[in-house]
């Protein structure tokens, strides 16, 4: 009785400070997340013969640190140069919604689009934009605070070795603890390279796909495509959703709707259901209800955000459960087949 009272209470302290505390935390895990991607990418590095002998580690963590921020910034530059333009043309999207209208009140003749075209009015457009605008303007604001996160990780990271041993004086102790953050540093850099490699290539056919049919700021849904990616299950069903109502929007006709929800959504089944699985495996060991229901919680937490790292805390608490005698059992559920290394 006393175990399921101090579960119960250590549960509800924790969802409590997830939730309050989310303003701090999200930065940090971005920068976690930022420093096993920067790892991964010194690592390949000393795979050469002349990097490893010659360049020093703080010059290997610089080097792909000031690649990934120079990137995310010229990005964030063209992104928001697609949000200005989506935002002055938004007049003549809503002036298609009476078109929309017109159109489905033909086509099936029913009564309840008249009451859809009662409330047209108070659509607009401009504020959903804004809305993303918005997002991407706190990601931006965010971005210092990772950075700064990430600068003091690597700079903890020279003695952290030291720190675990002094903590973990028993040689079998600290190999142990030492197995397991090697253990969810090989699993986050796999799952985040794979996925951004996947994200990519989905990406990049869609925005030739959207480049062809003509949508405006194809740059912009492209990249949304390829952010909603990391979202599992339903990411890849939104990502082709998003574009394909925006054509309703732009054009006022349903061919091109049409045609980016079939292209788009063809791309998202053929890529996440053949490629993807040939090249995830079952490196990640979690199971289907697992991978909606940590979606689902963290989405409730987080909000997209959240959706966004479900799957990265996920893989890192089923490692962290297997290795204790205490949770193997819950890592054992969160499993995929109920095995555990």
């Amino acid at each position: 009785m006393k175990n399921a009272a101090y579960f119960f209470i250590t549960t509800i302290s924790i969802v409590i400070t997830l939730i309050y505390g989310k303003t701090l935390l999200i930065p940090f895990v971005f920068a976690l997340l930022l420093w096993f991607l920067v790892r991964k990418i010194r690592h390949l590095l000393d795979k050469i013969e002349l990097i490893k002998k010659h360049l020093p580690s703080w010059l290997k963590n610089l080097f792909p640190s000031l690649i990934i921020l120079t990137l995310f910034g010229f990005i964030s530059r063209i992104l928001l140069a697609n949000i200005n333009t989506l935002a002055n043309s938004y007049p003549i999207y809503e002036a298609n919604i009476e078109i929309i209208i017109n159109n489905i009140n033909q086509l099936f003749n029913i009564n309840v689009v008249e009451s859809l075209k009662a409330h047209a009015t108070d659509f607009d457009f401009g504020i959903i934009l804004k809305a993303i605008f918005k997002s991407l303007t706190d990601l931006l604001s965010n971005a210092f605070i990772i950075v700064i996160y990430a600068l003091f990780i690597f700079l903890e990271e020279v003695n952290f070795s030291n720190k675990l041993k002094a903590v973990f004086p028993e040689n079998e102790q600290y190999e142990e603890i030492n197995n397991i953050l090697n253990k969810i540093e090989g699993s986050i850099t796999n799952y985040i390279g794979l996925k951004t490699l996947v994200s990519i290539i989905t990406g990049a056919i869609s925005y030739i796909i959207l480049l062809l049919i003509g949508i405006d700021s194809p740059v912009f849904w492209a990249f949304l495509i390829f952010l909603l990616n990391y979202i599992p299950t339903i990411g890849s069903l939104i990502a082709a959703l998003f574009p394909a109502l925006f054509c309703l929007l732009q054009f006022g006709e349903f061919t091109p709707f049409l045609m980016v929800l079939f292209f788009v959504g063809s791309i998202q089944v053929i890529v996440g259901n053949i490629l993807e699985p040939k090249l995830m495996g079952n490196s990640l060991n979690i199971s289907s209800f697992v991978t909606i229901f940590a979606l689902s919680f963290w989405g409730t937490l987080w909000g997209v955000t959240g959706m966004l790292l479900s799957i990265p805390i996920t893989v890192i608490m089923v490692i962290i459960f297997a290795h204790f005698e205490s949770t193997k059992s819950i890592a054992i559920l969160l499993s995929e087949k109920g095995k555990i290394n």
